[in-house]
């Protein structure tokens, strides 16, 4: 009998071993099923820690954490309503002016001596114009009028989803902290904890300081703007570079190259002035106001950061380049207090 058992033993393990690649494999579906709803909950846990600092600074100033945490939400929700109600309607009349303007700028570049022999070529600018000027763009891009309604729609959706939980997470985030570290072993549950506040301290102040360097990019764009005689259009592009450049690597570039389009098609003079001038605030940006306001938070090689966000985008789009980066500090920070001193020991 025993003979047997032993003679079956490689089988069962080969049916133990499938069924459960197969839980595994149902699991995995599952995951990716919901991999829409994992990001939006993710999202707002990276918000929720990125508003935790401030939270933290009126702690300091003698607030209770429930105080404090109402204060933050009031502040946060007084934010969306004022950008709502003020910014909204600006933004909307600016954005439909440029669209209005389109075909007058493209009128100008015909006009334009290099531009007319490469369209004489390939007739670019006149099929860009009728696309423009028949104004369906937007239907044929999100499958229709219903197609359109139901992405604002679910666009609304999602950011009420993300701002519900955040509000919800930075609530009960001591709470949350406090039953992952109950997880870990009782005689290492002080050093995880050390740990685990460090990395929240790196999202946090990464994300802090990602809407900080996003501020400074909008506003000196609407102060540009201004100067250059572009005042209808400051508000809808510093919008538009701001929310840009949260985006890491590209986002900033395309901010500005899409502010220069439309300086070159205003006024040749105006575009190459909007050039230089970004060409200018990249360098104050990635050399001043991104390390000043970075260093206390994300210590990353530069080579690091580029190779993050390429992974983290080509995985989960804008998303996971924005994730990317506070991840690999996270993970670099691990290596650096936990491998590191562990092999140093051997």
């Amino acid at each position: 009998m025993s003979d047997t058992s032993e003679a079956r033993s490689p089988f069962q393990w080969g049916l133990y071993g499938g069924l459960g690649a197969l839980v595994a494999l149902w699991i995995a579906l599952m995951v990716v099923s919901i991999r829409g709803v994992l990001v939006l909950i993710v999202v707002a846990m990276f918000l929720a820690v990125g508003l935790n600092p401030a939270v933290e600074l009126l702690i300091r100033r003698g607030l209770r954490r429930p105080w404090a945490v109402l204060c933050v939400i009031l502040g946060v929700l007084l934010v969306i309503a004022g950008f709502l109600v003020l910014l909204v309607p600006i933004i909307s009349h600016q954005v439909t002016a440029i669209g209005d303007h389109l075909p007058h700028w493209f009128d100008e570049l015909q006009r334009n001596d290099d531009v007319k022999r490469f369209d004489d070529k390939y007739d670019i600018t006149t099929k860009v114009e009728d696309y423009v000027r028949q104004g369906t763009w937007a239907q044929k891009l999100f499958g229709g009028v219903v197609g359109v309604g139901l992405a604002i729609l679910g666009a609304l959706l999602n950011v009420f989803v993300v701002v519900v939980l955040t509000l919800y997470f930075l609530a009960s985030l001591p709470t949350m902290k406090q039953a992952a570290y109950s997880l870990a072993p009782a005689t290492r549950r002080e050093r995880v904890s050390a740990l685990g506040d460090r990395i929240l301290g790196t999202i946090g102040g990464y994300v802090s300081g990602a809407f900080v360097v996003a501020l400074c990019a909008g506003l000196s764009t609407l102060v540009f703007l201004f100067i250059v005689g572009l005042g209808s259009y400051a508000v809808a592009l510093a919008m538009v570079v701001a929310l840009l450049d949260v985006i890491p690597m590209i986002g900033a570039t395309i901010g500005a190259v899409i502010v220069c389009a439309i300086c070159f098609a205003t006024d040749v003079r105006t575009g190459v002035v909007a050039v230089i001038f970004y060409i200018a605030y990249q360098q104050l940006e990635n050399y001043v106001i991104y390390p000043k306001v970075m260093s206390r938070s994300v210590e990353i090689p530069g080579a690091l950061t580029v190779i993050a966000a390429l992974i983290g985008g080509t995985l989960l789009g804008v998303v996971g380049a924005l994730l990317a980066i506070p991840t690999a500090a996270s993970i670099l920070l691990l290596v650096r207090q936990v491998f590191l001193p562990r092999q140093d020991a051997r």
